[in-house]
């Protein structure tokens, strides 16, 4: 094993034991600094995002790395605003630590709490998105957490100044230790840090169902994975058109290299002849590529020829470079792409069943203006978030409310759905006696427990 993964684990481990203490003043105060040293080096940190977008475009064109992966790496613009505005969030949220969800007096004078606390030590792998950095960061120091964490090689230069930065400026408040951040960089990194169950508490992997599951089968340390987000958008009986359209077009083209970006539409028979084709065209005007089953598939070519007044019917879809085949496969594929998946479904009870099968257990929304049919799906649908007449893009931490997350769990662990504060700690139970004993509460003539449920 590395000395150098070991030295960091160890030093996470220590650093663990002093934030899991440390007031909410001093964490709240660290993670401004960061989000004012974060604004203050603007463009020392976009120099070496810069980097990296350079060389992506490069491995784009050697056919290394997708387009969509290339895009993720982009710091600039609202983005970078958007870094800033999270860590100042986090700063804003409630204290996680500390709580008292569930109180209990077993006996008079005999209490028992259950008190919120950190994990401790809590190893992150995640995918090339830069920004994913600052929000993992700045989640694990205001939940008491020390990190060990892993980008992808392509974001090496953004990953390296951004750690630096934020560490740098955590360590100017008292109390805030070394080694509560370290950066790992190579995949030797990775295996060396799953065989650290003496020191790390909780792996999160950000990718796919492949990915995630070589980290399970090769660590005896807990995993809470983040698999793919196959999130599905679907058209109801009694949605209303220009509604449809707006939430299909923004949850497909809004950010389509992230897990909540919608990668199937599925569509009623009842509204498909009408109500297809627009959500097609306006797909297609942004250049999304239409993986369309048997019955969709000629719906839109269907369209084409009658709006063309073709004889015979010959012309072809204006689209037709974008039309493409629907395959078993599609139904199970994230594309992380300008790229969607289309099925036209009978009714309510095929759209569940589909989800249900198909889908990743992420993100998925229904667009209706029934009532009754919304709130069958929502109940009925498992999965981690489920919408009516939003975008499926709405599923993140930041806008929940929570002002950043780790990732999205689509996992039934005890974090589900974006992972923010609540989510990266657990609980311990604290009991205050006055020289109880147990031997007092057996036999004939025990004491009886109360068990009246204090206020928390």
């Amino acid at each position: 094993m590395e000395d150098q993964v070991l030295k960091a684990a160890q030093a996470a481990r220590q650093a663990a034991l002093r934030l899991a203490v440390l007031p909410l003043d001093a964490r709240n105060h660290a993670l401004l600094a960061m989000a004012d040293a974060v604004a203050r080096r603007r463009d020392d940190i976009l120099a070496e995002n810069q980097k990296d977008i350079d060389a992506s475009d490069r491995l784009v064109a050697e056919g290394k790395i997708t387009k969509a992966v290339a895009a993720r790496l982009k710091l600039g613009g609202s983005k970078f605003d958007g870094v800033v505005e999270g860590l100042r969030s986090v700063a804003a949220q409630p204290d996680p630590l500390g709580q008292t969800p569930w109180a209990m007096e077993m006996d008079k004078g005999l209490e028992v709490r259950r008190v919120s606390c950190p994990i401790g030590v809590i190893g992150v792998i995640f995918e090339s998105r830069p920004d994913a950095l600052p929000q993992i960061a700045s989640l694990c120091l205001k939940s008491g957490n020390a990190l060990l964490l892993k980008g992808g090689s392509e974001a090496l230069h953004s990953n390296r100044i951004l750690a630096r930065v934020l560490d740098e400026a955590a360590r100017t408040v008292d109390g805030v230790p070394n080694g509560w951040m370290t950066l790992l960089e190579t995949r030797q990194d990775i295996k060396d840090l799953l065989a650290l169950d003496q020191y790390v508490d909780l792996i999160v992997p950000r990718g796919g169902n492949e990915f995630v599951q070589y980290i399970m089968d090769n660590t005896n340390i807990l995993v809470m994975g983040h698999r793919d987000g196959i999130c599905h958008t679907y058209v109801h009986a009694a949605a209303d058109p220009p509604k449809a359209i707006r939430l299909t077009v923004d949850g497909k083209c809004q950010y389509p290299a992230v897990c909540n970006a919608t990668e199937t539409l599925l569509i009623d028979r009842a509204v498909a002849p009408t109500l297809l084709m627009p959500i097609a065209t306006a797909l297609a005007e942004k250049g999304v590529e239409l993986r369309a089953d048997p019955e969709a598939r000629e719906i839109i070519l269907r369209h084409a020829r009658g709006k063309q007044n073709a004889a015979a019917g010959e012309r072809v879809c204006p689209y037709q470079h974008l039309l493409r085949d629907a395959t078993e496969e599609d139904w199970r594929t994230e594309y992380l792409d300008l790229i969607i998946s289309i099925r036209v479904l009978a009714g309510l009870d095929e759209a569940i069943a589909h989800v249900n099968h198909y889908g990743s257990h992420h993100t998925d929304t229904i667009v209706t203006e029934d009532a009754a049919a919304a709130e069958r799906f929502l109940r009925e649908v498992d999965s981690a978030s489920v919408l009516h007449n939003v975008s499926t893009r709405f599923s993140d931490g930041f806008r929940y409310g929570l002002g950043a997350e780790v990732g999205i769990s689509n996992q039934k662990l005890h974090a589900r759905g974006p992972v923010g504060l609540e989510g990266l700690t657990i609980y311990k139970y604290v009991v205050r006696g006055s020289g109880q004993i147990v031997a007092d509460y057996s036999g004939p003539n025990a004491r009886k427990f109360s068990h009246r449920p204090l206020p928390c």
